[in-house]
Protein backbone atom coordinates (compact mmCIF):
# COMPACT_ATOMS: atom_id res chain seq x y z
CA UNK A 1 0.00 0.00 0.00
CA UNK A 2 2.90 2.05 1.29
CA UNK A 3 4.21 1.32 -2.36
CA UNK A 4 1.49 2.45 -4.05
CA UNK A 5 0.63 5.96 -2.26
CA UNK A 6 4.27 6.27 -3.46
CA UNK A 7 3.90 6.05 -6.84
CA UNK A 8 0.96 8.00 -7.17
CA UNK A 9 2.97 10.93 -5.36
CA UNK A 10 6.22 10.47 -7.06
CA UNK A 11 3.63 10.37 -11.01
CA UNK A 12 2.09 14.01 -11.10
CA UNK A 13 5.77 15.20 -9.49
CA UNK A 14 7.62 13.81 -12.58
CA UNK A 15 5.19 14.78 -15.07
CA UNK A 16 5.13 18.51 -13.61
CA UNK A 17 8.92 18.60 -13.67
CA UNK A 18 8.80 17.58 -17.41
CA UNK A 19 6.03 19.87 -18.20
CA UNK A 20 7.99 23.08 -16.37
CA UNK A 21 11.53 21.90 -18.47
CA UNK A 22 9.43 21.94 -21.96
CA UNK A 23 7.87 25.10 -20.88
CA UNK A 24 11.34 26.46 -20.42
CA UNK A 25 12.90 24.98 -23.12
CA UNK A 26 10.19 26.85 -25.61
CA UNK A 27 11.04 30.20 -23.70
CA UNK A 28 7.49 30.31 -22.16
CA UNK A 29 9.38 30.40 -18.95
CA UNK A 30 12.16 32.72 -18.10
CA UNK A 31 14.46 32.13 -15.80
CA UNK A 32 17.28 34.32 -14.19
CA UNK A 33 20.49 32.15 -16.37
CA UNK A 34 22.01 30.92 -13.20
CA UNK A 35 19.12 28.66 -13.13
CA UNK A 36 18.45 27.97 -16.50
CA UNK A 37 20.17 24.91 -17.24
CA UNK A 38 19.90 25.81 -20.51
CA UNK A 39 21.47 28.82 -20.37
CA UNK A 40 25.24 29.23 -21.63
CA UNK A 41 27.59 27.86 -19.28
CA UNK A 42 29.46 31.19 -17.75
CA UNK A 43 32.98 30.54 -16.16
CA UNK A 44 32.02 33.34 -14.16
CA UNK A 45 29.58 32.57 -12.16
CA UNK A 46 29.63 31.05 -8.76
CA UNK A 47 29.37 27.29 -9.02
CA UNK A 48 26.12 26.56 -7.76
CA UNK A 49 23.38 23.86 -8.24
CA UNK A 50 22.90 23.28 -11.90
CA UNK A 51 26.76 23.88 -12.38
CA UNK A 52 27.84 20.68 -12.82
CA UNK A 53 24.95 19.84 -15.66
CA UNK A 54 25.85 23.29 -17.81
CA UNK A 55 29.62 22.50 -17.63
CA UNK A 56 29.28 18.76 -18.90
CA UNK A 57 27.34 19.74 -21.42
CA UNK A 58 29.38 22.98 -22.27
CA UNK A 59 32.25 20.29 -22.46
CA UNK A 60 30.10 17.50 -24.87
CA UNK A 61 29.99 19.72 -27.15
CA UNK A 62 32.72 21.73 -29.26
CA UNK A 63 30.60 25.01 -30.17
CA UNK A 64 28.78 25.48 -26.87
CA UNK A 65 32.85 24.88 -24.84
CA UNK A 66 34.26 27.45 -27.55
CA UNK A 67 31.81 29.94 -27.00
CA UNK A 68 31.82 29.39 -22.89
CA UNK A 69 36.01 30.25 -23.74
CA UNK A 70 35.31 33.59 -25.58
CA UNK A 71 32.77 34.78 -23.70
CA UNK A 72 35.19 34.75 -20.54
CA UNK A 73 37.68 36.58 -23.31
CA UNK A 74 40.18 33.47 -23.31
CA UNK A 75 42.02 33.15 -26.46
CA UNK A 76 41.64 29.94 -28.24
CA UNK A 77 42.56 29.02 -31.75
CA UNK A 78 41.00 26.22 -33.08
CA UNK A 79 43.41 23.95 -35.09
CA UNK A 80 42.55 21.14 -37.81
CA UNK A 81 41.48 17.97 -36.28
CA UNK A 82 44.68 16.05 -36.72
CA UNK A 83 45.80 12.27 -36.62
CA UNK A 84 49.26 11.12 -36.03
CA UNK A 85 49.06 7.59 -35.29
CA UNK A 86 47.54 4.36 -34.02
CA UNK A 87 45.02 5.77 -30.91
CA UNK A 88 47.10 9.54 -31.29
CA UNK A 89 45.66 12.51 -32.68
CA UNK A 90 42.90 15.13 -31.71
CA UNK A 91 39.87 16.58 -32.78
CA UNK A 92 37.91 20.52 -31.57
CA UNK A 93 41.88 21.50 -30.50
CA UNK A 94 42.93 24.97 -29.94
CA UNK A 95 45.91 26.52 -29.80
CA UNK A 96 46.03 28.56 -26.04
CA UNK A 97 48.69 30.84 -24.26
CA UNK A 98 46.78 31.15 -21.34
CA UNK A 99 44.86 28.69 -18.01
CA UNK A 100 41.70 30.99 -17.94
CA UNK A 101 43.52 34.50 -17.53
CA UNK A 102 46.35 33.60 -16.38
CA UNK A 103 49.01 33.10 -18.60
CA UNK A 104 51.12 29.75 -19.21
CA UNK A 105 54.80 29.19 -19.59
CA UNK A 106 54.81 28.30 -23.13
CA UNK A 107 51.20 28.20 -25.92
CA UNK A 108 49.65 24.78 -25.78
CA UNK A 109 47.48 22.63 -28.17
CA UNK A 110 44.75 21.46 -25.91
CA UNK A 111 41.30 19.91 -26.67
CA UNK A 112 38.26 22.33 -25.69
CA UNK A 113 36.95 20.19 -22.87
CA UNK A 114 40.43 20.45 -21.57
CA UNK A 115 40.63 24.15 -21.58
CA UNK A 116 37.54 24.98 -20.36
CA UNK A 117 38.38 22.40 -17.25
CA UNK A 118 41.56 24.11 -17.03
CA UNK A 119 39.63 27.42 -17.04
CA UNK A 120 37.61 26.57 -14.63
CA UNK A 121 40.59 25.93 -11.73
CA UNK A 122 42.05 29.05 -12.62
CA UNK A 123 38.61 31.13 -11.95
CA UNK A 124 37.54 29.79 -9.22
CA UNK A 125 40.38 28.16 -7.18
CA UNK A 126 43.56 29.19 -8.35
CA UNK A 127 43.43 32.90 -7.28
CA UNK A 128 42.05 32.14 -3.99
CA UNK A 129 44.25 29.50 -2.77
CA UNK A 130 47.02 31.75 -4.04
CA UNK A 131 45.67 34.95 -1.58
CA UNK A 132 44.54 32.28 0.86
CA UNK A 133 48.41 30.67 1.49
CA UNK A 134 50.42 32.89 -0.58
CA UNK A 135 49.40 36.19 0.01
CA UNK A 136 50.00 37.05 -3.79
CA UNK A 137 48.49 36.02 -6.95
CA UNK A 138 49.78 33.65 -9.73
CA UNK A 139 51.26 35.56 -12.92
CA UNK A 140 52.01 32.22 -14.77
CA UNK A 141 51.64 28.49 -14.66
CA UNK A 142 54.31 26.83 -15.61
CA UNK A 143 53.81 23.47 -17.56
CA UNK A 144 55.77 20.29 -19.23
CA UNK A 145 53.29 19.95 -22.30
CA UNK A 146 50.30 18.98 -23.75
CA UNK A 147 49.50 16.58 -26.44
CA UNK A 148 52.23 13.93 -27.10
CA UNK A 149 51.75 10.67 -29.26
CA UNK A 150 52.56 8.50 -26.32
CA UNK A 151 51.69 5.61 -24.06
CA UNK A 152 50.86 5.93 -20.28
CA UNK A 153 54.02 6.82 -18.40
CA UNK A 154 55.67 6.69 -21.47
CA UNK A 155 55.89 2.34 -21.38
CA UNK A 156 57.02 1.02 -24.80
CA UNK A 157 53.38 -0.59 -24.90
CA UNK A 158 50.19 -0.78 -23.14
CA UNK A 159 46.98 1.87 -22.95
CA UNK A 160 47.72 5.36 -24.40
CA UNK A 161 47.90 8.77 -22.56
CA UNK A 162 45.67 11.37 -22.51
CA UNK A 163 48.27 13.26 -23.70
CA UNK A 164 47.84 11.33 -27.18
CA UNK A 165 44.65 12.97 -27.92
CA UNK A 166 45.64 16.27 -26.35
CA UNK A 167 43.10 16.12 -23.15
CA UNK A 168 46.24 16.25 -20.81
CA UNK A 169 48.34 19.13 -19.17
CA UNK A 170 51.09 18.23 -16.96
CA UNK A 171 51.54 21.72 -14.74
CA UNK A 172 55.12 21.71 -12.67
CA UNK A 173 54.76 25.13 -11.25
CA UNK A 174 53.71 28.55 -10.77
CA UNK A 175 55.19 32.17 -10.39
CA UNK A 176 53.68 35.06 -8.28
CA UNK A 177 53.37 38.59 -8.98
CA UNK A 178 55.91 38.84 -5.95
CA UNK A 179 58.35 37.22 -7.98
CA UNK A 180 58.47 34.01 -5.83
CA UNK A 181 58.23 30.90 -8.19
CA UNK A 182 57.03 27.89 -6.67
CA UNK A 183 57.48 23.71 -8.20
CA UNK A 184 56.16 20.26 -7.24
CA UNK A 185 59.53 18.78 -7.27
CA UNK A 186 60.82 21.85 -4.28
CA UNK A 187 57.37 22.39 -2.49
CA UNK A 188 55.16 19.88 -2.18
CA UNK A 189 57.07 18.79 0.62
CA UNK A 190 57.99 22.16 1.92
CA UNK A 191 58.20 23.56 5.15
CA UNK A 192 57.71 26.98 4.43
CA UNK A 193 53.83 27.68 5.70
CA UNK A 194 51.59 28.02 2.90
CA UNK A 195 53.68 26.43 -0.26
CA UNK A 196 52.60 23.03 0.23
CA UNK A 197 49.46 24.32 1.22
CA UNK A 198 48.62 25.85 -1.87
CA UNK A 199 49.87 23.19 -3.91
CA UNK A 200 47.33 20.76 -2.45
CA UNK A 201 44.28 23.06 -2.49
CA UNK A 202 45.51 23.50 -6.43
CA UNK A 203 45.26 19.58 -6.81
CA UNK A 204 41.86 19.41 -4.62
CA UNK A 205 40.05 21.99 -7.10
CA UNK A 206 41.29 20.03 -10.42
CA UNK A 207 40.00 16.54 -9.02
CA UNK A 208 36.68 19.06 -9.16
CA UNK A 209 37.20 20.43 -12.47
CA UNK A 210 39.10 17.15 -14.63
CA UNK A 211 38.13 13.47 -14.46
CA UNK A 212 41.94 12.67 -13.70
CA UNK A 213 44.33 14.17 -11.09
CA UNK A 214 47.25 12.95 -10.10
CA UNK A 215 50.12 14.29 -8.11
CA UNK A 216 53.14 13.14 -6.76
CA UNK A 217 50.99 11.57 -4.09
CA UNK A 218 49.90 9.52 -6.34
CA UNK A 219 53.59 7.69 -7.46
CA UNK A 220 57.19 8.45 -8.11
CA UNK A 221 56.54 9.43 -11.69
CA UNK A 222 54.35 12.14 -10.82
CA UNK A 223 56.97 14.08 -8.35
CA UNK A 224 57.45 17.00 -10.30
CA UNK A 225 54.16 17.86 -11.76
CA UNK A 226 49.64 17.39 -11.43
CA UNK A 227 48.97 15.35 -13.94
CA UNK A 228 45.09 16.94 -15.28
CA UNK A 229 43.40 15.05 -18.34
CA UNK A 230 39.57 14.54 -19.44
CA UNK A 231 37.94 12.09 -21.23
CA UNK A 232 39.06 9.03 -19.27
CA UNK A 233 38.69 7.33 -16.35
CA UNK A 234 38.17 9.25 -12.71
CA UNK A 235 40.92 9.50 -10.49
CA UNK A 236 42.23 11.80 -7.59
CA UNK A 237 45.45 11.14 -6.04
Amino acid sequence: MAARIARLLVLPLVLGLLFAGALIASGQIVLPPRWDPFAPFDLAEEPGFLTRFKFARARGDGDLCRAALARSGIAFERVPDRATGEGCGFTDAGRTATAGATRLSSPVVLTCRAALSLAMVERHALGAAARTHLGAPVTRVEHLGTYACRNINHAASGRRSRHATADAIDISGFQLADGRRLTLTADWSSAEPGRAAFLRAVRDAACRWFDVTLSPDYNPLHYDHFHLDVGGGRACR
